[in-house]
């Protein structure tokens, strides 16, 4: 979450352009949905350009900003980007503004349930500060003895599961009365049934949908973008791109509040030390007795790991350097020597050229009076 950029923009008083809702980006431009109370508005959703002083100033216009338009040619349904409202949330993976919740959608089968993958979900979607809602899809492939069993491992977790199929109506009802009138960030592993479900609840989104893999026995992707999709009953369902394995850059410290445990533990008694990693250490209030803890201890390796590396890409001076792999994984290369391995730029190339030049016009000019005295001499 860059805090230059979080929170800014101007008031939505300032200004006499209509106000609306960035709905998709794609390339250079950004459909823009108007406020419902714009009066004479012949279209609701415009396609606009981004003024080059937002640029300037680096303001980035994000799926959900709030922006105020102006030079708007309502024939062909085109207008410019002139300001951005305050953010009031800021999500940078997937990168979404003024989102209220997070709806992360999980199915119970096909593909199978892994709690692994679930605690990373969990732990990346707490990061964010953005209040996390858990639904676990395709209730009907599984038997009640199966769902329960999860019910009953998310409750230890600190987490109360939504059950529900894209199929009933009858878990669709609850589903929607915690949408109504919010901004929801819809993510999850690929294949869980995220487009099927948004199809249900906002049928003229038809979203592609895609099957399972049966050789990897997991979803492939379908959703390419983020974009939001405006509810009948008020309120935007932002879909993302699925993934199968979130990375966590996370620091030490911050890993123990994206575990519900943790802080309920916590809120009961403090640690001695305010720098606790809560990893069964003299003072510590949390202790090793709960479910998830060798799972805690695991992400703590890693964020410990992580920590190490920024240190390590910070000094110049050090032998090795962190590289990511694409699946999140981290190891160690040596670094480079910089003048004896790595061209130099163009920028300094000109410099050097501009500083010989200089020096020659410096120079003494040729004098042919004083050669010619030289060779009568």
């Amino acid at each position: 979450m860059p805090p230059d950029d979080f929170g800014a923009g101007v008031s939505e008083e300032e200004g006499s352009g209509p106000w609306g809702v960035v709905v998709a980006i794609q390339a250079n431009y950004y459909r823009v949905r108007l406020d419902a109370d714009d009066p004479g508005a012949p279209q609701q959703v415009l396609l606009c350009t981004r003024r080059a002083r937002l640029k300037k100033t680096g303001q980035l216009v994000m799926v959900g900003d709030r922006v105020q338009l102006e030079a708007i040619d309502w024939a062909d349904g085109r207008a410019a980007i002139a300001a951005l409202g305050p953010r009031q949330t800021l999500l940078d993976r997937p990168p979404v503004a003024n989102a209220d919740q997070i709806l992360l959608v999980f199915a119970l089968a096909e593909p199978d349930l892994d709690p692994q993958q679930m605690g990373r979900f969990l732990v990346k979607a707490e990061a964010t500060g953005v209040p996390v809602t858990l639904c676990l899809n395709k209730q009907d492939l599984v038997s009640a003895e199966t769902w329960r069993y999860w019910q009953d491992q998310l409750h230890q977790w600190g987490y109360s599961a939504t059950l529900m199929s894209v199929e009933g109506e009858e878990s669709l009802a609850g589903l929607k009365a915690q949408l109504r009138d919010r901004t929801t960030v819809i993510s999850g592993p690929s294949g869980v049934g995220k487009s099927s479900l948004i199809n249900r609840l906002i049928p003229q989104a038809r979203l592609r949908t895609g099957a399972v893999s049966g050789k990897l026995g997991r979803g492939r992707h379908t959703t390419r973008h983020v974009e939001l999709f405006e509810l009948p009953g008020g309120g935007f369902l932002a879909d993302t791109p699925g993934f199968n394995q979130p990375d966590l850059a996370l620091a030490p410290l911050v890993l123990g509040r994206c575990f519900p445990e943790i802080r309920q533990r916590l809120t009961l008694g403090t640690c001695r030390f305010n720098d606790c990693l809560h990893r069964g250490d003299p003072g510590c209030a949390v202790g090793p007795d709960w479910l998830r803890y060798p799972f805690y201890l695991t992400l703590l390796g890693e964020a410990i790991e992580y920590q190490e590396g920024v240190l390590q890409q910070r000094d110049p001076d050090a032998a090795l350097k962190v590289r990511v792999g694409e699946k999140g994984q981290r190891h160690h290369e040596p670094r480079l020597q910089t003048k004896k391995y790595r061209r130099p730029s163009r920028r300094s190339q000109k410099q050097d050229l501009d500083a010989l030049r200089q020096g020659l016009d410096t120079q003494d000019s040729f004098d042919p009076q004083l050669d010619e005295e030289s060779l009568l001499d």
